[in-house]
């Protein structure tokens, strides 16, 4: 982010933003190996039964469970191997149990396990991705909200305010005739930051490359926020 005043040649080539997918994986399960009475009966008799006994216990896991009266969250979420333990427990089951989870009420019934993973995604699934528009407002709005989950200060204002006076909004400007560029290591992006700046206080979750709009406002703003203060502090208002 350099000084103001200075003039720019910036470059006006489209840009093109990149969406990365992330996978998930499924967890293993592992059987334990039970002995065999009489040699190579392993492979022929003992894991085909263990493999049977273990597919008939997890047809009988329970999915519900109805509370008596003693009982707590901690010792049921133990008694039920409940991943999470009791706050997962609590969250899954709180619209049954109420705003207290050291109150519960004897004959409610309480997801555990499978249902209760099931009704969080179908929780999730009914919320609508947040997407923002491929300009100046989106970008900064999509900053904001990575700067949110941070706590790197700023405002749309303020951000807005020292793009218009940076690059004009032009997501690839560059600055090569300054101090910055004679070093190589010239400004760049929506708010002029040097690699070196850019590398430093790059954000996670947003791209790596200094010129995508996002993650050039974002690092500017983290910047900003360890030298000034908060981007607001720059250069003041107009």
């Amino acid at each position: 982010m350099p000084a103001k005043g200075k003039h720019r040649r910036p470059k006006h080539n489209p840009i093109t933003r990149k969406l990365a997918l992330a996978g998930t994986s499924g967890a293993a399960l592992t059987l334990p190996l039970i002995s065999a009475t009489t040699a190579g009966a392993v492979e022929t008799t003992a894991a085909p039964a263990a493999r049977t006994t273990a597919t008939a216990a997890a047809a009988a896991a329970p999915t519900t469970y109805s509370v008596v009266a003693g009982d707590t969250l901690s010792e049921i979420a133990a008694k039920h191997s409940v991943s999470g333990g009791w706050k997962q427990l609590y969250a899954a089951n709180r619209s049954a149990i109420g705003d207290n989870p050291a109150i519960i009420r004897p004959g409610i019934k309480l997801k555990l396990g499978t249902e209760a993973k099931a009704d969080r995604a179908s929780r999730s699934a009914a919320r609508p991705a947040l997407t923002y528009a491929n300009n100046l407002d989106g970008w900064i709005r999509e900053s904001l909200a990575v700067m949110a989950k941070h706590g790197i200060p700023g405002t749309y204002n303020g951000i807005h305010r020292n793009v218009m006076r940076e690059s004009s909004g032009n997501p690839l400007a560059i600055n090569n005739w300054d101090i910055n560029a004679q070093n190589g290591i010239p400004s760049k992006g929506l708010l002029q930051v040097i690699d070196p700046t850019f590398r430093s206080y790059h954000v996670p979750g947003t791209s790596s490359d200094s010129y995508d709009p996002v993650a050039n406002i974002t690092a500017a703003c983290n910047y900003a926020a360890a030298r000034y203060g908060s981007i607001d502090n720059v250069n003041g208002p107009y």
